[in-house]
């Protein structure tokens, strides 16, 4: 985790208000139906199996789904955008060249192969160099301002205890698997992917010049340090907990704790010299990573650090080097079979360096203003559905729900594009080295996070570029986000009624106002602090609601012998539910005054919940299924649609489900939140 702050990210849309309902569409695709199938047995199936058989995935994808087609039609935008730029010559210094160059040479296969892995070679060097411990951590914040983060995480987010000011925050990281279970679990397909692992780091150091013999035994000095990391990492489950992640205390208190640590040097090189105060996210893992300094002999750190240049920047030089890399991260551990196109990469490159200034140009063609007012619309009619809810649980009590109301008023909404946009003015595109380049991106993005630390929170900033096709909700400025890339068809359809858009985009919106009242977001307050505003009773009657769906979605086998994992997925199957619940309302009541038409054979209600159905509609590998288990929040597209139909009511009397149908659930059984 790069940028570690409780934001949940979900798909998202938009939904129209047309007077003339009667003459709008279903906005279903018939085609996308299997009919072999009857809803009550698997409506995923139903809704979806159409979809899959048309849309079967390619080699360079391990999931391929209804957002991923929307991403797919965005990035040719972005393209052709990007590509007319870069054919041209433009002044130096201005957006236009730096666009331009950082894409062409993303394209430059001939002068990378031909530069091979030289571009790392000074750095390699650098670290083998290394006389001492001192020398090693003077060494270590340089590394983390080129994007090569080592043992930990450094960032700048709110501080949860006071979220309108900055606060600097140590999370743990240095694994480069991501996930602490690869070097933990014990089930064969787990160990598997660790010998792998194995492998690929011996080869990835032999393309970089190393003798077998030596890359061996770097590979075995890499292991034992990234396993010591991921043993004292927390776990999945337990990162979701606001208050176990917040630990914050003076600089001279990190100092004791972790004194091996030159925290002087660090904070000097970073620019952060004069602050006071930390959040230590995990002070076990800071412990252990002191441990570490203080344990393993200098060749270890040498061999680790190595890695991580090579790991980071493998993208960035020869495709020998590239391709390798794929080999492991793409095809062993997610199933894919081949490498996004180079055109592809290198606008997702350009994405990542020039976001904001390439956003600009996206929604200048592709977003009218008048969208943004009709979403903005939107989202108030969908917190007065929410603010009625809330009003009528029987479970909450009026203090509570008082103070549930004002939170739900005081959302930070942001529609389409930012206000403001970034400054590229300091960044430096130069015709020297791809790999440079990107160097020099990651420390201009580090300097201006690590500039904001002790400085108040500038709630104007957006944490997703406008292309994005995401959204999401962020619970220390208590805003919701909506970028222009995802308010598109299969999301919104301005030709359809509204039994479509409201099962489409409405859900989503609702879906990240629930955000708001999770199992994680209801621990902060409407100003986003992390502050109990519960009475103990509701609290106590809220965990057992969510401990319905936490072990309902543990009963799911997502592959033989395999569970989901209900209390990682809490989150977003709360948000899915709750977004389902309150958009189905809404819904009703835009049509109550005049009623929809059935249409192609599916009455209203019906298509409320195709259309949902639809936006999960994918195809994806075993692998993923499994890499995913193990690492995304968010439950598999076939559970958030049959994983949540049988909780809801009105998705019963829709398609005439019977008690004995293979989903149905007693109703004392389902879960019943928001």
């Amino acid at each position: 985790m790069k940028k570690i702050t409780f934001i949940i990210a979900s798909i998202l849309i938009i939904t129209s208000c047309d007077s003339k309902k009667n003459a709008l569409k279903s906005g279903i695709d018939i085609t996308n139906i299997d009919t072999t199938v009857v809803p009550g047995a698997d409506f995923y199936q139903y809704a979806c199996g159409g979809w899959m058989q048309k849309n079967p995935l390619t080699g360079e994808y391990a999931r391929f789904g209804s957002f991923d087609k929307l991403a797919e039609d965005n990035v040719v935008q972005l393209n052709d955008l990007i590509t007319e730029i870069a054919s041209s010559k433009h002044e130096n210094e201005t957006i236009e060249q730096k666009i331009g160059d950082i894409y062409n040479m993303a394209m430059d296969s001939v002068k990378r192969n031909t530069d091979e892995y030289y571009p790392i070679v000074e750095e390699l060097n650098r670290i083998a160099a290394l006389k001492d411990k001192n020398e090693l951590l003077s060494l270590v914040p340089y590394l983390m301002l080129d994007g090569v983060d080592v043992y930990f995480s450094v960032f700048v987010d709110a501080d949860m205890m006071n979220s309108s000011i900055n606060i600097l925050q140590l999370y743990q990281g240095g694994i480069s698997l991501r996930q602490r279970d690869y070097y933990l679990d014990k089930d064969e397909h787990t160990k598997k992917i660790r010998e792998h692992y194995k492998q690929h780091i011996i080869k990835m150091f032999e393309l970089t010049g190393f003798s077998h013999e030596q890359a061996k035994k770097n590979m075995e000095a890499i292991i034992k340090i990234e396993t010591r990391l991921a043993t004292a990492a927390f776990d999945k489950v337990k990162q979701r907990d606001p208050y176990a992640n917040y630990n914050k205390m003076s600089i001279d208190e990190l100092k004791k704790i972790a004194p091996e640590i030159n925290w002087n040097v660090l904070l000097h090189v970073l620019n952060l010299k004069t602050i006071s105060e930390i959040n230590v996210s995990q002070k076990e893992s800071i412990i252990e990573v002191n441990n570490i300094i203080a344990s393993e002999p200098l060749k270890n750190h040498v061999a680790y650090l190595q890695w991580k240049v090579i790991d980071e920047a493998a993208n960035y030089l020869n495709d020998e080097l590239s391709a390798e890399k794929f080999d492991f991260y793409g095809k062993i551990l997610s199933g894919r079979e081949q490498q996004q196109p180079r055109w592809k990469r290198a606008v997702s490159t350009v994405n990542s360096v020039l976001g904001e200034a390439v956003g600009q140009m996206f929604v200048k063609k592709y977003f009218p203003p008048e969208a943004k007012e009709r979403m903005i619309k939107l989202v108030q009619n969908m917190q007065d559905v929410l603010a009625e809810r809330i009003s009528a649980l029987d479970w909450m009590s009026d203090s509570t729900k008082t103070k549930a109301l004002e939170k739900l008023r005081t959302f930070y909404v942001k529609i389409g594009y930012p206000d403001k946009w970034r400054d590229y003015s300091n960044l430096n595109i130069k015709k020297d080295s791809y790999y440079e380049n990107i160097k020099r991106a990651n420390r201009f993005e580090k300097e201006y996070m690590f500039s904001k630390a002790g400085k108040p929170v500038d709630k104007d900033e957006w944490g997703m570029t406008p292309q994005t096709v995401n959204a999401y909700y962020n619970p220390t400025t208590n805003e919701i986000c909506f970028p222009a890339g995802i308010l598109q068809y299969p999301f919104f359809d301005m030709n359809a009624d509204d039994a479509f858009n409201y099962g489409a985009i409405g859900v989503v919106i609702g879906h990240e106002m629930t955000h708001g009242f999770d199992d994680a977001g209801r621990q902060f307050d409407k100003d986003g602090n992390l502050k109990d505003w519960w009475t103990a009773e509701d609290a106590r009657r809220f965990e057992e609601r969510a401990k319905v769906m936490s072990d309902y979605f543990d009963s799911i086998y997502v592959a033989p012998d395999v569970h989901a994992n209900g209390r990682f997925t809490l989150g977003e199957n709360i948000a899915d539910y709750g977004g389902l619940r309150i958009a189905y309302q809404a819904y009703k009541a835009a049509t109550k005054d005049s009623p929809l038409p059935d249409i192609d054979g599916f009455t209203p209600d019906q298509r409320f919940f195709l259309a949902y159905a639809t936006v999960w509609a994918s195809n994806i590998r075993n692998e993923e299924i499994l890499r995913r288990t193990k690492s995304d929040p968010h439950a598999l597209g076939k559970w958030r649609v049959n994983g949540q139909m049988p909780h809801i009511q009105a998705w019963y009397d829709a398609f005439n489900i019977t008690d004995d149908a293979p989903m149905a659930l007693p109703a004392e059984k389902r879960v019943s939140i928001w």
